[in-house]
């Protein structure tokens, strides 16, 4: 599986372990940056990794910043992704099943390295439900094209 991943200067120390965790799991990494904990803006990179899983070059994304939001609102500006911050493996568990989200945000200042891990796993493993769900998603996606 590719997984674009991608961080700003709060998420930097966080994504480097998650790279690693990510890359023990035989997963292909594409890393979209930040490559330093100098600040940046995340829009910068948050906006290129979504657009890599929209057009089907990664699998997934995940992105960090320091609570996870800011990188959410940018990465569903993108059509075709459903970017979900995710606090804990239920939420990571809910929101694949329910929303086929293809995104993970993720708050380096909220999340301890080792409950992302966590997160991650429950995210990659778990599928998209359907069926009624479908129906939900189809509706989210025709708002874009309003």
């Amino acid at each position: 599986m590719k997984i674009a991943i991608a961080s700003d200067h709060a998420g930097f120390e966080l994504k480097k372990e998650l790279i690693n965790y990510i890359k023990s799991l035989n997963h292909q990494i594409l890393d979209f940056g930040t490559y330093s904990n100098e600040s940046v803006d995340y829009p910068d990179f948050a906006f290129p990794a979504a657009e890599s899983v929209a057009a089907l070059v990664a699998d997934y994304g995940i992105l960090i910043c320091g609570t996870g939001i800011g990188m959410s609102i940018v990465a569903n500006k993108v059509q075709g992704i459903r970017a979900a911050l995710c606090v804990d493996e239920d939420y990571a568990k809910l929101a694949r099943n329910h929303n086929n989200a293809n995104v993970l945000c993720l708050g380096a200042r909220k999340t301890a390295p080792e409950l992302a891990k966590k997160i991650i796993d429950v995210f990659l493993e778990e599928d998209f439900e359907g069926d009624r769900h479908m129906i939900r998603v189809e509706k989210i996606h025709n708002l874009t094209r309003l």
